[in-house]
């Protein structure tokens, strides 16, 4: 069903990366600028990430032996520096997430390339090493993204809901490893409604967005793909989701023949298949359209 799925290491079936956008209340700040401060209920509600939430995902994937990816935006990693230490020390890779979580589409090229270099600076002087990876906040990309993200260095971005596995964006001048994101394993669509965030939907008990996770989970081990969640502290990182979560790691691991990678380590490996003419990834040009369509 999958046309063309990559050889995992050990001849595993299925890839598997966990991520988490560890976005604390820098949404708050950008989404509503100074009047953030009139929004207490938001703050704290976002702020449960870095406090609560990152450090018990942290252990949680620490003890489980498991390996995850964090895209933080700058300012997060700048405001709640234990919390960033949950995750080196958890052994976590950390990803680019913007500085104060813009809408990459909503700013001009010039001020999206300053965001970007803003928000590498501040991982590499934490970190130690400049991030490889990218997730736009909100997905929400640029026309300009892809291009700036080649300019920059970055060797991945995972912010399409493009395949099933790892393909290749090329712009003519260089390219990216794109590591797709599965539409429907996001938490927000799961658990969250919340008037502070305009965001209302029906809360899923735990139980029930685990069966959604571990059936999404069990088609990808079934053909070879690449499973790439994308959940939230402030989130998943509250008791009942995080018994979820741990439940469906449990699920995997008891299934078997899974590789447990960060998105790093994964695009890694789609550059060594390529370099060794042992796998072709799917090559998509960009921008996908030069003009519009319809004017």
């Amino acid at each position: 069903m999958i046309a063309n799925p990559p050889p995992w290491p050990n001849g595993a079936r299925c890839a598997v990366a966990f991520s988490f956008d560890v976005d604390a209340d820098s949404v708050v700040h950008a989404a509503h600028r100074a009047g953030a401060l009139d929004l207490p209920q938001a703050l704290a509600h976002m702020r449960y990430d870095p406090f609560v939430g990152t450090p018990r995902l942290a252990d949680l994937f620490a003890r489980a032996g498991v390996p995850l990816t964090a895209f933080v935006p700058g300012w997060v990693v700048e405001t709640y520096p234990a919390a960033v230490e949950s995750l080196l020390n958890a052994g976590a890779e950390i990803g680019h997430h913007g500085h104060f979580h813009e809408w990459p589409s909503r700013q001009t090229v010039d001020e999206e390339r300053a965001t970007l270099q803003r928000g590498s600076e501040v991982i590499e002087r934490f970190c130690g090493a400049k991030p490889r990876g990218y997730r736009a906040p909100y997905y929400g990309l640029s026309r300009a993204t892809f291009d700036l993200l080649i300019e920059q260095g970055f060797t991945y971005d995972s912010s399409l809901f493009a395949d099933d596995i790892p393909i290749r964006l090329d712009n003519g001048r260089g390219s990216l490893v794109e590591l797709p994101v599965p539409a429907s394993v996001d938490d927000y669509n799961q658990y969250v409604s919340a008037r502070a965030f305009d965001y209302l939907m029906k809360i899923s008990a735990p139980s029930q967005a685990l069966a959604v996770f571990r059936e999404e989970f069990d088609a990808f081990w079934e053909f070879g793909g690449l499973f790439v969640p994308v959940w939230h502290p402030a989130v998943s990182g509250r008791p009942a989701q995080a018994l979820a979560i741990r439940a469906l790691i449990e699920h995997m691991q008891a299934k078997g023949g899974v590789w447990f990678a960060t998105l790093e380590q994964v695009a890694d490996h789609v550059r060594t298949l390529e370099a060794n003419g042992l796998w072709i990834p799917r090559k998509e040009r960009i921008p996908f359209y030069f003009e519009p369509i319809i004017d």
